[in-house]
């Protein structure tokens, strides 16, 4: 199954997260592992929990 979303919370779970940027593939791996090595995923992360903490 693939899923596609822009919000992390629905993918934390995900066997296997693609993280693409501009059409290219900058990450692949579980939400633990994609914060340590994944600094575009990291930001997209750190991003969605702002919003969040501010509503």
């Amino acid at each position: 199954m693939i899923i596609v979303a822009q919000r992390v919370s629905t993918i934390m779970d995900a066997d296997q997260i693609v993280v693409l940027d501009r059409g290219r593939i900058v990450g692949l791996g579980q939400h633990a592992e994609l914060l340590d090595s994944c600094e575009t995923y990291s930001e997209i992360v750190r991003s969605q929990l702002a919003v969040e903490e501010r509503s």
